[in-house]
């Protein structure tokens, strides 16, 4: 009997020992390996959800049948169970988070159908503008519940779904766009990151807030900020402000910088190279390029595809300098280890780049077509329910209280410095005037 305790509470330890980090690489990896096995080996046709309509027909007779609805459900009823696991080994109230996630997930499939709207979607506004609106009007109109604040796990929600974004993330694509594309993120990320973290300093911002900033600007928005605050270890509440920020500002820009494009007949390439490297999401750069053409479309999305690869760079490179600088802060003289470098790293990265490099040479062409549209509909759910999850846990006049507005304003003039930037940049590498324009079909 001892020896059965024994080995229970082994298993037990284990279990809570887990980072969040592995669990979301864990239950990322998972997903994909049953898709992939479903389509692999018992050739089934997994179906996803609908949500785009027209009319109020089209959303009665596409969107709200029986059919899609219990889709629906079976999709809310085992992330809820996989997500459960990883609540329930950290020790946290498993009660109050099954209670709360049913309410954000209808909350996250409801920005999905808003977003799904075809005159609302032709203006390129995603569901990740109507996600955060939803929940900042309820946090910011109501006291919300424990149980509800309990299910908010942003941080977990957008871990789990970067792991299923890196099948999407090819090398083979990121060729297509030669060195231009390779070039422009590059040159963009590292001075974008570096005029952020200066501005910052300027402003009297703290360099833990500056870090998570100057990421969220430079690289892909959210993203990019959580891993930069995980290899810093940074404050939880100046995370959710800087991806409250990024995704506010996001509004204004999948709008206007469209219509430069067309209004000053920019080229498609220029155009497209120039979303790719500002807009924060693949969604967005993909809604806001179609707005410009096809060409745009795919120079958008291979740029941004280049700036995601350099996640697993930067998250190396920032864990890396910020323990060399709390070392030289503290007067230690001891010389930064690769040990307390990898305690800095975010682990979750490793499952983003590992299910990237599986898909882009392991797994066979046709196969990585026929489950992108599942995996790409199960990681937009994560994300649905990470930016619900972020509004619920912001609180809109924070972004004007805290540090006096300066990290906001900060935000604004590093996306001003990006915006100017990177489109000087494209225009050089995609326009023909340093390389002959890539030719991407």
């Amino acid at each position: 009997m001892e020896q059965e305790n024994y080995i229970e509470s082994k298993k037990r330890s284990f279990l809570s020992g887990l980072s969040e980090d592995i669990w979301a690489v864990f239950i990322g990896g998972l997903l994909i390996a049953i898709i992939l096995a479903g389509v692999f080996f018992l050739d089934i046709k997994f179906t996803t959800p609908v949500y785009q309509w027209e009319n109020g027909n089209d959303l009665l007779t596409k969107v709200l049948t029986g059919s899609n609805l219990l889709l629906l459900a079976v999709i809310g009823i085992i992330l809820l169970f996989l997500s459960s696991l990883a609540v329930a080994a950290s020790g946290n109230n498993i009660k109050k988070y099954l209670a709360g996630f049913g309410i954000i997930f209808i909350l996250a499939v409801f920005s999905l159908v808003i977003a799904g709207n075809k005159s609302i979607s032709y203006y390129g506004i995603e569901y990740v503008v109507f996600a955060l609106l939803i929940g900042l009007l309820l946090s910011n109109l109501f006291s919300l519940p424990p149980w509800l604040k309990e299910a908010a796990r942003s941080e977990f929600f957008i871990k789990t779904g970067l792991i299923i974004l890196g099948t999407s993330i090819l090398f083979t694509d990121i060729i297509k766009a030669g060195l231009p594309g390779i070039l422009q993120s590059v040159l963009v990320v590292a001075a974008v990151w570096f005029f952020a973290l200066w501005l910052c300093r300027r402003l009297k911002v703290d360099d833990e807030f500056g870090v998570i900033l100057a990421s969220a600007v430079s690289i892909c928005g959210v993203s990019a900020a959580i891993v930069a605050s995980g290899a810093i270890k940074g404050d939880k509440k100046k995370l959710s402000y800087v991806t409250t920020l990024v995704l506010l500002v996001a509004i204004p820009m999948m709008i206007v910088l469209p219509w430069i494009i067309n209004k000053f007949d920019i080229s498609e390439l220029v155009g497209g190279a120039w979303l790719g490297g500002t807009l924060d999401t693949t969604a967005s750069v993909t809604a806001a390029s179609e707005l410009v053409g096809p060409a745009a479309t795919k120079a958008g999305v291979i740029v941004k595809f280049s700036q995601n690869v350099l996640i697993g760079i930067a998250a190396f490179l920032i864990a890396a300098w910020w323990v060399v600088k709390k070392t030289a802060a503290t007067g230690d003289h001891e010389k930064p280890s690769l040990k307390l470098i990898w305690e800095r790293f975010p682990k979750f990265v490793l499952g983003f780049i590992a299910a990237s490099l599986v898909f882009s040479f392991l797994i066979p062409i046709g196969t990585g077509k026929q489950v992108s549209g599942n995996l790409n509909s199960l990681r937009t759910i994560w994300f649905a329910l990470a930016f619900v999850s972020i509004g619920l846990e912001a609180r809109f006049l924070d972004l004007f209280k805290v540090q006096e507005g300066r990290p906001a304003l900060a935000f604004i003039g590093a996306q001003i410095f990006n915006i100017i930037w990177t489109l000087l940049w494209a225009y050089l590498l995609f326009g023909g005037v340093l390389f002959p324009p890539p030719d991407i079909k």
